[in-house]
């Protein structure tokens, strides 16, 4: 046997993170940005709506839950079964105007304490398990038509990381990933509200430290969009905002009133104003939504159903009046 064969195969023992090379997927949706607005296969989104331009969203983080924790993980729940009935759901919500979903490698706050809920190991490798449940909803929202806001870090769950180095291994990783995989839907969210106190590593919590991740992962990979977002009071930070390639902002702390101020304000040149996180329901939540569309901005909707366990993912029923808004804005 050749010494080299050898080798490649004495490396798949010791490394049991590795898998087989894959082929990249071939892509039908390229989601990019000409100057201000979003574009979908080279034509803006909503093209003569009221929502031209605008990329409206929906947080659904932990579609692609799984508690590896044993003394926390919920009775029953099958992590593949979780992220199909996500799946199932897609066309709906892409039918009433929904472009993008934001999708957490590290989840978010599944309603319980306890959760280790991680796609990346110690030493920021991802793993493949995780990936594979990913890789099926980039793959089934660019079949609708759709963008994935995917975000790499959850102040819950940046403790796995062992240092600094890890986290960037991480990021580099997820990036090298997706751009092996062949995907032109996705953004990447280095960090959801990076500065929250919770975060351990300075790497991600600090301006500085992401805004050099920011500019990590676009150095791995030039063509990618990053962003990172800010906290729930819609404001991003200076260092960040200027290297990111859109503003990434959280409506939660937000009166429907002071969205405008909001957008109005940001720190913005020639860049799209994404919000990915407001969990404003009913008829506020429909009021958020036609508020940020009228300041030109995009809005997502976080709804406790589709955050906390048990997830539940309904399509339009999630939240009728919102959903109805989101289908009124985004028709001709």
């Amino acid at each position: 046997m050749p010494r080299r064969i050898v080798l490649s195969f004495v490396c798949t023992l010791l490394d049991p993170f590795s898998s087989p090379a894959q082929e990249p997927y071939k892509p039908s949706t390229t989601i990019s940005i000409a100057p201000g607005a979003w574009h979908s296969n080279g034509k803006p989104t909503y093209a003569g709506t009221r929502a031209e331009g605008l990329l409206l969203n929906m947080r659904a983080v932990n579609a692609v839950f799984e508690d590896r924790n044993p003394a926390t993980a919920p009775k029953g729940f099958d992590p593949e079964k979780n992220v199909q009935a996500f799946i199932d759901k897609v066309p709906e919500y892409v039918a009433c105007g929904v472009r993008a979903f934001t999708i957490g490698l590290q989840g978010g706050d599944p309603g319980y304490a306890g959760v280790l809920n991680s796609a990346f190991e110690p030493d920021g490798r991802l793993r493949p398990s995780s990936a594979k449940r990913v890789e099926r909803v980039i793959e089934a929202a660019d079949r609708a038509g759709a963008a994935v806001i995917l975000s790499c870090f959850d102040h819950g769950q940046d403790q796995v990381l062992k240092d600094a180095a890890a986290v960037k291994k991480a990021v580099v990783g997820t990036v090298e990933w997706l751009r092996g995989r062949g995907y032109r839907n996705v953004l990447l969210e280095i960090a959801g509200e990076f500065m929250h106190k919770s975060y351990d590593h300075a790497a991600i919590r600090d301006p500085t430290g992401m805004k050099e991740l920011v500019l990590l992962a676009k150095k791995t990979w030039p063509q990618l969009l990053v962003s990172a977002s800010g906290m729930g009071g819609g404001r991003l930070d200076h260092r960040v905002g200027t290297e990111a390639d859109f503003l990434l902002l959280h409506f939660e702390n937000v009166p429907v009133e002071e969205i405008l101020e909001r957008v109005a304000s940001a720190d913005k040149v020639s860049k799209p104003i994404v919000c990915n996180q407001d969990a404003k329901a009913g008829e506020e939540g429909a009021k958020a939504l036609e508020a940020t569309v009228n300041a030109l901005a995009s809005w997502g909707y976080s709804s406790p159903k589709n955050q906390h366990h048990p997830f539940r993912f309904e399509g339009a029923a999630d939240d009728p009046a919102v959903y109805a808004k989101f289908k009124e804005l985004t028709s001709k």
